[in-house]
């Protein structure tokens, strides 16, 4: 994981460098680092949005509200110049990334690719004259049993049979097309969310080959009409349960940890990171057939508790999908912006 964030950081390595820059800083106090934040120029951001938003990320910071004000003060003074007229975060580096602080459902552990800080982050953060910007609302559910699940599976084969949709796993063979696919899909099926930022291809193409490694063809679902693709689902084992016994950090011990867990189906825990359709296909049940698919295809990988999200506060669709399904939301992350 610390070579996955070296990565992230270094700007020859991350495409998303080819559109946007950052500046990093350290708050340190008689030579001990006491907090860190990153200044962040997302250009393709302001090309979608038409604004002038910044962005702040990587936020830590010791519980003393002069180190955070110090730390949002070194962060102002880089963006300003640029013309912005907005501090928006955290967000690591973009919606695309880890993004939104913690508000509520610290007593849980945390999940892959999610933050999760301490609750005196959100003092020093709204002390700090920051104000909501948008709420991020994380959902979680179990294996569904007795009369929810056959009632969901008999709606689900309505559906695939009203509209002529089946349902098919990632082919790995064939990954390369399989990518093609999802880059066009995700720009497509994403581009009015609010905040939403389209990733390029070179974007995609290096998330695909850090996930490569450790996804499973049967946690990601197709949706298919015709035999084209209209929607699809992201979902990884939260690889968060193996690392979580490598407090040391030592690369060899984590790495099989993570395999021995894959293999055995040791892990028990997933997170569905996407899941879209492409917008004519909105409203028709095909997010609850993917869903159904993800379940019946996670048992069988001994997978019986699933973290869904992030979904915005506000698309009621999405949100009352999730509920019809048995889904709770049980933690909120949220966006702050600061006017600069």
């Amino acid at each position: 994981m610390r070579r996955d964030v070296a990565t992230l950081l270094s700007r020859p390595k991350n495409p998303f460098f080819e559109h946007a820059s950052a500046e990093y800083f350290l708050a340190e106090r008689n030579g001990e680092v006491v907090g860190r934040i990153a200044a962040i120029q997302n250009r393709l951001h302001n090309e979608t949005h038409s604004d002038r938003v910044g962005f702040f990320g990587f936020f830590e910071c010791a519980n003393e509200q002069v180190v955070a004000d110090a730390l949002f003060g070194a962060a102002a003074e880089w963006l300003r110049p640029m013309g912005f007229d907005t501090m928006r975060g955290p967000a690591s580096f973009s919606v695309n990334d880890e993004c939104g602080l913690l508000i509520q459902g610290f007593e849980t552990p945390p999940t892959l690719m999610m933050p999760h800080n301490p609750p005196y982050y959100v003092e020093l953060v709204e002390r700090a004259a920051f104000h909501k910007a948008k709420d991020l609302w994380c959902f979680e559910g179990w294996k569904p049993e007795g009369e929810s699940a056959e009632r969901v599976t008999r709606a689900v084969e309505v559906i695939q049979r009203r509209y002529g949709i089946t349902l098919r796993s990632l082919n790995l063979r064939a990954f390369d097309a399989e990518l093609a696919r999802i880059k066009q899909l995700y720009n497509a099926g994403w581009e009015r969310n609010w905040g939403f930022v389209p990733l390029t291809e070179h974007e995609i193409d290096h998330l695909a080959e850090q996930f490569k490694p450790v996804v499973l063809p049967d946690l990601v679902p197709f949706a298919e009409k015709d035999g084209q693709v209209i929607g699809f689902a992201i979902c990884l084992p939260d690889l968060n349960v193996a690392f979580r016994r490598n407090r040391s950090g030592a690369f060899l011990p984590g790495l099989i940890r993570v395999l021995y867990g894959l293999k055995a189906k040791r892990i028990g825990r997933l997170r569905v990171l996407l899941l879209g359709t492409l917008p004519e296909y909105r409203g028709k049940g095909v997010d609850a057939a993917l869903y159904h698919r993800i379940w019946h295809m996670a048992i069988a990988n001994k997978i019986y508790w699933g973290e869904a999200g992030w979904i915005l506060e506000d698309n009621p669709a999405m949100i009352a999908g999730m509920v019809k399904l048995g889904w709770k939301h049980y933690k909120t992350y949220r966006l702050y912006d600061r006017s600069l």
